[in-house]
């Protein structure tokens, strides 16, 4: 069975594009304009637990640092890896991004091919069984700064590397 991406961006546009890309990797892929929608939906039967979450950080109702904070206190999605992808470029927002439980920041515009990188690596370094030298619950963040297809390893997360062209 593919791996389920879940993706929550309130622009249609960015949605589509993501729905497009990640079937075209042969993900299975599920988008909602907010996160309350999003959340209710995980409270359904139809719905499906999501190994990936991409969340916009300005999202209407609830702003995505709120939606990983649901998504985080639910024990049935302790393993589901999230990914923010957000126009916001800041130091403070990346910091704050990784205390809330993100495990990669992504900003807009951003290139497809990269955007996938992270994803990929995020669900790899989320494979079952496979704890390494970090313990159970623990994985290497990852970050779009990095090299697409590149794996962050150990404690470093590159939040405030930030390198201004």
């Amino acid at each position: 069975m593919a791996q389920f991406v879940m993706v929550i961006d309130d622009s249609l546009v960015i949605r589509k594009i993501l729905e497009t890309c990640l079937h075209r990797a042969d993900y299975d892929v599920k988008s909602f304009p907010d996160g309350i929608e999003a959340l209710c939906w995980l409270n359904t039967t139809e719905a499906r637990i999501p190994d990936l979450v991409v969340v916009d950080l300005g999202l209407p109702k609830l702003d995505g640092y709120q939606v990983i904070q649901q998504i985080k206190a639910r024990p049935a999605l302790e393993g589901t890896r999230l990914v923010i992808l957000s126009r916001r470029d800041g130091v403070l927002d990346r910091l704050k991004g990784r205390l809330v439980g993100a495990h990669a920041y992504v900003t807009k515009p951003f290139k497809t091919d990269k955007l996938l990188a992270v994803i990929q690596s995020s669900l790899e370094s989320a494979v079952p069984g496979i704890e390494g030298a970090r313990g159970p619950g623990r994985h290497a963040p990852v970050s779009s700064e990095e090299t697409a297809g590149t794996h962050v390893s150990g404690e470093d997360f590159p939040l405030l590397n930030i390198s201004h062209r």
